[in-house]
C-alpha cells in the first residue's frame, strides 16, 4: 500500500530516495503478497497497464495449504463465478521440481486479491502469494525490497502497451 491508517510501513518508502518526482505504484499488492511491482510519474502509462481493455499479463506462484487436486485445477482453467462476474485465468499449471502445493497462475484481470479468491472459493488457503511477472517485467537478480530502475528499452516497451 502507499498510505497505512495504522502507520506502518508502505513500498513507497522503499523507493523514497529513488527520485525527485513524485510516484506511484502501479496496479497493486495486498500488504502479504511478495514480488514484482512498478512504481512510475507517468498517470498514463499507469492507467493502460491497469485498464482491463489492455489486458496487462501477470504471473503468480500461489503456496496453497494443501496439494490442489486436478479436478480444481481443471475448475479454475474452465473460469469461476466470483462477485465480480466469471475469474478467467490464461493458464495455471504445477511447477517442474515442487509440491502440487505450489502452482503457477498467468491472469489479465486485475480485480482485487483475485487470485487469493479465485483458491479460497475452492476451499483452499493461500499460504504465499508472489507475483513473478509483470507487464513483461521479472524481479529477476532483486531480493525482496530490493528495487532498480528500468532500462530505456523496458521503459519504451511498457509506453507501447495499448
Amino acid at each position: 500500500t502507499a498510505k497505512d491508517p495504522q502507520n506502518r510501513r508502505t513500498v513507497l518508502e522503499l523507493v523514497a530516495s529513488a527520485c525527485k518526482e513524485r510516484i506511484m505504484p502501479v496496479g497493486r499488492l495486498d500488504r502479504n503478497t511478495t514480488g514484482v511491482l512498478l512504481f512510475t510519474n507517468d498517470g498514463e502509462m499507469a492507467k493502460r497497464l491497469t485498464h482491463p481493455r489492455y489486458e496487462t499479463r501477470k504471473i503468480y506462484q500461489v503456496t496453497l495449504d494443501k496439494p490442489l487436486s486436478s479436478e480444481d485445477m481443471q475448475k479454475i482453467r474452465e473460469g469461476l463465478k466470483l462477485e465480480e462476474g466469471i475469474a478467467k485465468v490464461d493458464e495455471v499449471s504445477y511447477l517442474p521440481n515442487e509440491p502440487k502445493t505450489v502452482v503457477g497462475l498467468e491472469i489479465h484481470i486485475g480485480w482485487n486479491r483475485v487470485v487469493r479468491r479465485i483458491f479460497e472459493s475452492l476451499g483452499y488457503k493461500v499460504l504465499r502469494l508472489d507475483r513473478t511477472y509483470f507487464a513483461g517485467l521479472t524481479k529477476k537478480n532483486l531480493k525482496r525490497g530490493q528495487w532498480r530502475f528500468l532500462t530505456q528499452e523496458e521503459i519504451n516497451r511498457l509506453k507501447m502497451i495499448s
